[in-house]
């Protein structure tokens, strides 16, 4: 919970009687490796905060391929923000990767901070903006060759390397586990 509450503080102040209402409506839940935090053709019910794991954001394309798209590991919101508030069915997975803790609120819940709360909107605006430029931002540039892609994410992930199954590693990077596993020999 220290960890979350860090986290929103970064994007506003709150009193001890605001933090202590943001907890109470919080509520911590294990994924499992392989388990959904939310799921295509569903309308997401929650936002989440990872403590601990790494989460994937992944969908399937026009031919059936699964293509990761973004990586979510911890001290950072978990959500398919744009349709929880839209309350329209995801057209993406969010699962985990690694065992995961996560912090949950409910939609109902999240949105009666900013009923109760002054200023809980703007922290929670940021907090969310945060969200999703961090997973819109995270694809890979295509028009870059395959190993400047894999060494840019060393770079920019270099805690999740060892973390992540190569085969979304090279999904994420648009390449086949084959390719991927050239580059990293050739890197070494």
């Amino acid at each position: 919970m220290e960890e979350m509450i860090e986290y929103m503080l970064r994007f506003g102040n709150l009193n001890k009687q605001q933090i202590d209402l943001v907890v109470s409506k919080a509520q911590p839940r294990e994924l499992k490796k392989e388990d959904y935090f939310s799921e295509a053709g569903k309308v997401p019910k929650e936002v989440g905060f990872v403590v601990e794991g790494v989460i994937r954001g992944c969908y399937y394309n026009n031919k059936g391929d699964e293509i990761t798209r973004c990586f979510i590991s911890e001290n950072s919101l978990v959500c398919d923000y744009v349709n929880l508030e839209a309350n329209t069915s995801s057209s993406e997975y969010l699962q985990a990767i690694t065992d995961c803790n996560l912090i949950v609120f409910s939609k109902k819940d999240w949105e009666e901070l900013s009923h109760i709360i002054v200023g809980w909107d703007n922290i929670k605006n940021k907090m969310v903006q945060l969200c999703m430029y961090q997973k819109s931002r995270k694809g890979p540039v295509i028009s870059q060759d395959a190993t400047t892609r894999y060494l840019e994410f060393m770079e920019n992930y270099p805690s999740l390397i060892n973390r992540i199954p190569l085969a979304y590693i090279a999904s994420y990077l648009g390449v086949t586990q084959q390719s991927l596993s050239r580059i990293r020999k050739n890197i070494r």
